[in-house]
């Protein structure tokens, strides 16, 4: 498939977005609320992650031809994973909207703090499921076998609590009352992440397309040759599902992208963990933008690699 830098920076961007949602709403739900967070940290929290989620949504909007009628994707919500992201995403943003209007007094509740909560919980499931739904708009594709991996949507979710939760650091401040365990699942996811990649990469290195040109072309179960090229010019087709990349870029591609989401959060974890009485804002930060260039690597590479079945025809 053809990567295209709308489609990446929203999967990345939007996905980091809501797992930085994910991990504040925990923190609210399940946490002291006299440690939730120093000063503003937690509204600051909120709205980073929302700044994410819109210019990813920006973002893709470039790749429509018609942008001003993306509203009626939000119709075919019981059938599309799309429509299905769309409205847990507008969802999501209201429920953190709702949060930071309640956590600011701006709205009085009786028991406000049981009422926060419960809003957060609710918060911390849609952002999952906006990413699931982002994941499964791939991996319900037939006619792309290295999207039917089973550690495809398994690594968009990682990847977007692994982003947002390298981020949370810097909002959350001095409130992580379990700082070398917050390292820890950093240094710990970052490694899982890794693993799960270097899987998915090997997989479909060593797995040839299970399809012939008679699937290529509609005819399931028969042979199918052919005796002049399928067109004399570019096309559609062509160029949206047809995208070639020699494998030792990839390769080349596949290291940085690991060193960037993986090797250099795991080492700034692991100085931060080591250094628990030093200033650590720095790494954190460090950390945070490896990641998002490594994740942006990795993005473009699952779709570049991507073969759809209409290549064994053209």
């Amino acid at each position: 498939m053809r990567p295209t830098l709308s489609i990446v920076s929203f999967t990345t961007l939007s996905g980091t977005g809501f797992g930085l949602w994910f991990w504040i709403a925990l923190r609210i739900a399940l946490g002291d609320r006299a440690q939730w967070f120093d000063g503003l940290g937690w509204a600051l929290g909120l709205i980073a992650g929302a700044a994410l989620v819109v210019i990813g949504t920006l973002a893709s909007l470039w790749h429509l031809g018609k942008p001003t009628r993306v509203w009626r994707a939000f119709s075919q919500w019981r059938s599309s994973w799309m429509s299905r992201e769309g409205v847990f995403a507008l969802a999501a943003f209201a429920v953190a909207l709702a949060t930071l209007a309640i956590q600011s007094t701006w709205i009085e509740l009786p028991n406000e703090a049981l009422v926060l909560r419960a809003v957060a919980a609710l918060l911390a499931m849609l952002c999952a499921a906006a990413v699931y739904s982002t994941a499964m708009i791939y991996a319900s594709l037939p006619p792309i076998p290295a999207w039917q991996h089973r550690f495809v949507v398994p690594a968009y979710l990682l990847f977007a609590a692994l982003g947002g939760g390298i981020l949370f650091g810097p909002f959350a401040g001095t409130t992580l009352d379990v700082p070398n365990l917050a390292n820890a699942g950093v240094a710990v996811g970052a490694a899982v992440l890794w693993w799960i990649k270097h899987r998915y990469w090997r997989d479909i290195d060593r797995t040839p397309l299970p399809h012939d040109t008679g699937d290529a072309v509609g005819l399931p179960g028969r042979r199918v040759s052919t005796f002049e090229r399928p067109h004399t010019e570019a096309n559609f087709v062509v160029r949206e599902m047809v995208f070639v990349f020699a494998r030792k870029h990839a390769e080349r591609l596949r290291i940085v992208a690991g060193v960037l989401f993986a090797g250099i959060p795991a080492l700034c974890a692991l100085v931060a963990w080591l250094l628990p009485n030093a200033n650590t804002t720095l790494a954190l930060w460090i950390a945070v933008l490896a990641f998002q260039l490594g994740a942006m690597v990795e993005r473009w590479l699952f779709f570049a690699e991507a073969k759809h079945i209409v290549s064994l025809y053209y």
